[in-house]
């Protein structure tokens, strides 16, 4: 599972890269032909890491409800991301996975509630969800990659 941890680690850092020096304008633009921005699936990822692996484990997310609420699976931006909140979700972009693997190592996902994702695969423990965590980051890399030319 260690490379799992290390793989999610290092996309998160790529990520933020690939979106260094864009400014909080050009994060939140939604181009012609999408749904949402850069911001918001940055956020996004944030977010499903902790419903696949906290809550499906019957665990409190370490984010807030609000948060949850806004960018979960389902939902579009519905405001502009001032640039103190892009700071503190890229903050928990790059805490959260280490925590995420603190807790894994103490053994604290001992439960988990069967969950079928939108594409079909069907996580009966904490194991599948870091291991389909992992395509659901690859997903949004390439959106931001094609957000990424039209901003």
């Amino acid at each position: 599972m260690n490379k799992n941890f290390d793989t999610l680690k290092k996309s998160r850092i790529l990520i933020l890269k690939i979106i260094e020096g864009l400014s909080i304008e050009q994060l939140n633009k939604i181009p012609e032909g999408f749904k949402n921005n850069i911001a918001w699936n940055i956020a996004h990822l944030v977010v499903t890491q902790q419903l696949l692996c906290y809550k499906l484990a019957g665990l409190k997310c370490l984010i807030s409800d609000e948060m949850i609420t806004d960018f979960q699976k389902g939902t579009a931006p519905t405001y502009t991301i001032s640039e103190s909140e892009f700071e503190k979700i890229k903050m928990l972009f790059l805490e959260l996975p280490e925590k995420l693997k603190s807790d894994y190592g103490k053994g604290i996902f001992t439960e988990y509630n069967e969950y079928t994702t939108s594409v079909a695969v069907t996580l009966k423990d904490i194991n599948d969800a870091l291991t389909f965590n992992l395509l659901h980051e690859g997903i949004h890399l390439g959106v931001i990659l094609q957000l990424k030319k039209f901003v």
